[in-house]
């Protein structure tokens, strides 16, 4: 385990007491957070958020968890039955992602998700949001986990700005200062070791670490006597305030638990720069008329299709020949179409 990283600000310890009452008052009741959610259901639930609204996945995850409740399950179903079943999600090279994640984890690990950041971000398609998040989330290790609403909210709390940038490398170190030590992430860089401890087991319970307790440094006594929350509490509610209160366009400061503690609203809450507006303009995807909006309706098309569709159909979806032709032969390039040796194409078999 490594220890708290002191290169960075940390807030108040009653911010993040305030912000951890906040979200035990007003977190959404979503359906993975049931407590009795598998790490599976976890690490579907992270992957089918990613650029797709929670409303959207909230049915499809239900259909799945009853339709396929362990990896197993699910790597023994067809890749066609699993691009139908992924519907209108959006990216669908996530669901055959998952699908080889899936056929890995019964591979190499029996079937059980592994509990450990460097194990999950082994696995296909696992990057190291998703890894931190399995492992805080369901197996209560205390590692940073940031995604977009973590940063705006680190910026505008710690920092005092309001627009979050482009992500950096240091964010992950950034954020883990906000947690109590000694965190269970040996893998961020430039973080001073403390003691060797196994991965957690699948019970999170760390049982194979060495007696040897960690160095008590001053920072870490000073935590521990302002009784600070537990690191999955923290990342969890800082998240669900960056999605709930602390938004992109319209930040609801007048409710936000922790605004007697942010540097942004101390500063006078100042608007972002033109330079600062253009950068994150040039983030944000478009849409229509994209590539990625005609092989949504090439899927579409082929989803819907009990039997290999003839190139007149895929034709009618779109007016752009060239465009059409280029999404429909990128989706085959991507293991999501495939063509008959009667020209006519499906979904992978």
């Amino acid at each position: 385990m490594t220890s708290p990283d002191t290169t960075f600000p940390t807030p108040d310890p009653a911010a993040l007491r305030a912000l951890v009452g906040w979200f035990a008052a007003n977190g959404r009741d979503l359906p993975w957070r049931a407590e009795d959610t598998s790490a599976w259901g976890v690490l579907l639930s992270e992957v089918m958020s990613q650029q797709t609204p929670v409303a959207r996945v909230a049915p499809v995850w239900r259909e799945w968890m009853g339709r396929w409740p362990t990896p197993a399950d699910f790597a023994a179903a067809g890749r066609a039955e699993v691009l139908r079943a992924w519907g209108r999600l959006g990216y669908p090279r996530r669901a055959l992602r998952l699908h080889e994640c899936a056929a890995a984890i019964v591979e190499r690990h029996g079937g059980e998700v592994p509990a450990g950041v460097a194990e999950l971000e082994d696995l296909p398609g696992i990057g190291t949001y998703t890894a931190r998040a399995v492992a805080c989330f369901h197996f209560g290790a205390n590692v940073p986990v940031v995604d977009t609403n973590v940063r705006r909210v680190h910026r505008r709390l710690i920092e005092g700005t309001y627009l979050p940038g482009p992500a950096r490398a240091a964010d992950l170190r950034k954020v883990a200062a906000l947690l109590p030590g000694p965190l269970a992430d040996a893998a961020l860089p430039g973080r001073a070791r403390t003691r060797d401890v196994a991965a957690p087991t699948a019970d999170g319970d760390g049982s194979a670490a060495p007696a040897a307790a960690p160095r008590e440094d001053g920072l870490r006594a000073e935590r521990k006597e302002a009784e600070l929350p537990a690191g999955p509490e923290i990342s969890v509610a800082l998240m669900e305030l960056g999605a709930l209160v602390c938004t992109a366009s319209s930040p609801d400061c007048d409710v936000c638990p922790v605004r007697p503690w942010c540097a942004w609203v101390a500063a006078g809450s100042p608007e972002p720069s033109a330079e600062e507006l253009a950068g994150a303009k040039k983030r944000v995807q478009k849409f229509a008329g994209t590539d990625r909006q005609v092989r949504g309706k090439i899927m579409a098309v082929l989803r819907a299709a009990e039997h290999p569709v003839d190139k007149a159909e895929i034709d009618a979806v779109w007016p752009d020949a060239a465009q059409r032709s280029r999404c429909l032969f990128s989706l085959i390039e991507d293991g999501l179409a495939e063509q008959d040796a009667d020209g006519r194409f499906r979904l992978p078999a």
